[in-house]
């Protein structure tokens, strides 16, 4: 038996110093010990080892049972035995006797061993500590610092870990600069052994979404909410808000003074453009908002199948569709309705369908040709 009243010492301190339990600690040490104990001395798997809360000695203990004859002297011991060895204790047969086999010595491995626990379980708490902290951001906004591009990929710093912004979620055409500070979506955080693997994203919908409730207040305290959004990353985005308070306009709120909100969050995407239009309860109203800045005829709706057919003025044609026809595709993701284009009078026509759909995250997969003019005419940038 080898006491060490330092590991004590030393076990409370870290309770208190970074929340572990030293109960949790002292039964890792044992059974770390067990192990070494077993590599170094061939014991059986009856062996156990008993630390002493308050004085940290370190004991090897072999379990036996008590039996009239023993045929095992490794798992067994013979009832005169056990009654001769501890005679202050009444043992019957079929009773656990703990039998003390300490090697000699063994307090220096059991000290070394009990370091190396000790060790592993703070970078270990450390690591779940971090993965928590991290983990409640996700699906959330956090800025990172740029360090530098691998490939690729750029290396952000998030604080106390760093994360990798992968080409799939970089805004095409969207270059950094190390040191430079970016606003980021989080779009899974997992745990690993070399700590939490957080990805990050510049091209998720939300992220949009998330820049408004950072920036403006009737968005973050419900008064206004976004009810929905379709996003191209880089190009344009639009989004569809509603209030509570029938004294607040939802788009005023979100645009701000001057353009002062949205353009913040305009100078953060780098120039993407955001169309910020009326929701409304109503499919046929809310198709012809979502179809702005394009003015609108009529829309016929089929809400079982989701369809719906749109007709505009002949000059607005080219507008409602949008150049490669992004206004029309971002109307229909906006919307949930495949949305089919006409003219009030002319051949020109669009005939377009919705089938792309959301991903896992969200968004929404490109679809080349995914619009197309009969007539060939030339297309205006909505």
């Amino acid at each position: 038996m080898d006491s060490n009243k330092e590991l004590i010492e030393a076990l409370n301190q870290i309770e208190k110093e970074k929340d572990i339990s030293k109960d949790i600690l002292l039964e890792a040490i044992e059974n770390s010990l067990v192990t070494a104990c077993k590599n170094q001395y061939g014991k059986a798997d009856n062996v156990k080892v008993i630390i002493d809360r308050e004085t940290g000695a370190f004991s090897v203990y072999a379990e036996k049972e008590v039996v009239e004859e023993v045929e095992d002297s490794v798992l067994q011991i013979s009832f005169e035995e056990a009654r001769q060895k501890f005679p202050k204790k009444k043992y019957d047969l079929g009773d656990i006797v703990n039998v003390e086999i300490t090697p000699r010595n063994f307090g220096r491995i059991a000290a070394q061993k009990a370091k190396q626990v000790v060790v592993q379980k703070i970078r270990e708490e450390e690591r779940k500590v971090l993965y928590n902290q991290y983990f409640e951001k996700e699906r959330d906004i956090v800025t990172g610092i740029v360090q530098r591009y691998t490939g690729e990929n750029v290396s952000i710093n998030l604080g106390k870990v760093d994360a990798v912004l992968t080409k799939n979620e970089q805004i095409a055409g969207e270059h950094f600069r190390p040191t430079e500070r970016i606003k980021l979506y989080v779009v899974e955080v997992k745990d690993t052994t070399k700590g939490p693997k957080i990805t990050v994203s510049r091209t998720h919908p939300e992220l949009v979404k998330r820049l408004f409730e950072a920036e403006v207040t009737e968005v973050r305290d419900g008064t206004v909410e976004i009810r929905s959004i379709a996003r191209e990353a880089g190009a344009r985005t639009k989004m569809a808000v509603s209030s509570c308070d029938p004294n607040v306009d939802p788009v005023g709120a979100c645009v701000g003074i001057n353009g002062a909100r949205v353009n913040a969050i305009v100078d953060e995407l780098r120039g993407e453009k955001i169309d910020i239009i009326n929701w409304s309860d109503d499919p046929a109203t809310l198709i012809q908002n979502a179809l702005s800045p394009a003015k609108v005829v009529s829309v016929e709706v089929e809400e079982e199948e989701k369809t719906a057919r749109v007709v505009v003025p002949g000059y607005q044609l080219s507008l409602a569709i949008g150049r490669e026809g992004q206004n029309a595709r971002l109307a229909a993701r906006l919307t949930g309705y495949k949305i089919d284009i006409k003219s009030d009078g002319s051949e020109e026509e669009y005939s377009g369908s919705y089938n792309d759909y959301q991903d896992e995250y969200g968004r929404y997969p490109e679809e080349n040709g995914y619009l197309q003019q009969e007539s060939g005419s030339e297309e205006m940038d909505s």
